[in-house]
């Protein structure tokens, strides 16, 4: 009876062991990192209503987008001025937005109809062809800050790098450019700057604690643009994006060589 009752308890304890083991096994799949959940790529939808703080690269970035073909599709011509509740057509088979005309003055009309001048020959000026805007390369790329890469691109899930860090720690411009997007509105990135440095490229700077620059601010290259923090995720770190006409590649085909 003894022997009997030692094997059921060895039995026992054994099924004991196996179901936890299986059960951390299992677990481990729900740790998945928060970049994985928060900036998987979103799908177009045909248009998109402008909130507060958005501005057209902000919109352009969340979707993957080229700035200067929304512009084109949406007929919005530099600085890219949008206006809350301004629809922006997104999807490449969504309707091209009207040309907006200009509204016209209001004023009282005359008491006399105007007299007509006599109409005068005007010459024509030779018809020149007009040569779109070079494109200026980026001459120089630096690194955003110091610290140790914690993750890697990847084109499916994961759209930059990770770089860890102290908060406050700096964060510095890559290249020159034009601040055009600082504040909170895209989900899983916190604090962030985009910046554009030249027809082609934009780069982003996520997670920060503290912005030092504002929108429409030229930057330097090298020059401090923020500090290292953790807001929208759950680790200090910096998440770094470089995007080429839209579509984000691996900074490390760009950035110098440690």
């Amino acid at each position: 009876m003894r022997r009997a009752s030692g094997e059921a308890l060895r039995r026992w304890l054994s099924y004991s062991l196996m179901f936890l083991f299986l059960a951390s096994c299992g677990g481990n799949k729900l740790l998945a990192p928060v970049e994985d959940r928060r900036i998987k790529p979103l799908s177009v939808p045909a248009s998109y209503s402008v909130k507060r703080g958005d501005t057209l690269f902000s919109i352009a970035w969340r979707y993957g987008l080229d700035h200067r073909v929304l512009a084109s599709k949406n007929r919005i011509v530099p600085p890219y001025t949008i206006f809350p509740g301004q629809r922006i057509y997104l999807a490449a088979n969504a309707p091209r937005a009207a040309k907006v005309s200009k509204p016209t003055p209001v004023g009282k009309p005359s008491q006399q109809p105007p007299t007509k001048a006599p109409l005068k020959a005007v010459a024509k000026s030779p018809s020149r062809s007009v040569k779109p805007p070079s494109v200026q390369p980026v001459a120089k790329w630096l690194w955003p800050t110091n610290g140790k890469v914690t993750r890697g691109y990847s084109s499916s899930v994961h759209k930059g790098i990770d770089i860890d860090g102290k908060r406050g720690d700096g964060i510095y411009a890559v290249a020159a450019g034009k601040v055009v997007y600082a504040g909170t509105g895209i989900v899983g990135y916190g604090e962030l700057l985009i910046i554009k440095h030249s027809e082609v490229y934009l780069s982003a700077y996520g997670h920060n604690s503290r912005l030092l620059v504002s929108e429409g601010m030229q930057i330097k290259a090298g020059q401090k643009i923020a500090q290292k923090g953790s807001s929208g995720t759950d680790t200090v770190k910096l998440h770094f994006e470089i995007r080429k006409e839209g579509k984000p590649i691996d900074p490390k085909r760009v950035l110098p060589a440690r």
